[in-house]
């Protein structure tokens, strides 16, 4: 079963999820701000992805955050920010087992799902 992992109220989680379900594949739900997931999973989504893509630059999080907090931000800033600030990590985030595909795209998804 794949896992999906985002934010509940989110309308990019939603797509995603409404193509899962339509498409018929099973996959859970994991809310990672209400799980508190995003912390131990980082070190292991950041050797399958490029922290660049990983990490959400476009969110209104990105905005909150001081100069001090954007500046500079290498693998090791950027993991301790998503730890610190889920919101921060690109949504949704779907492990497949075998990949795990950031944010969502439809015929990636029906090309890495089929």
């Amino acid at each position: 079963m794949h896992r999906i992992y985002g934010i509940k109220n989110c309308d990019t989680m939603k797509k995603a999820i409404a193509w899962l379900n339509a498409h018929g594949v099973a996959h859970e739900f994991i809310d990672y701000k209400k799980a508190g997931v995003a912390e131990s999973h980082l070190p292991d989504w950041l050797t399958r992805a490029d922290w660049t893509i990983l990490l959400n630059k476009r969110g209104l999080m990105w905005k909150k955050l001081s100069d001090a907090e954007r500046d500079a931000v290498d693998q090791a800033k950027a993991q301790k920010l998503m730890a610190q600030y889920p919101a921060l990590i690109k949504r949704p985030v779907l492990d497949t087992g075998s990949d795990l595909l950031i944010g969502f795209d439809p015929d990636l998804y029906a090309e890495k799902l089929k």
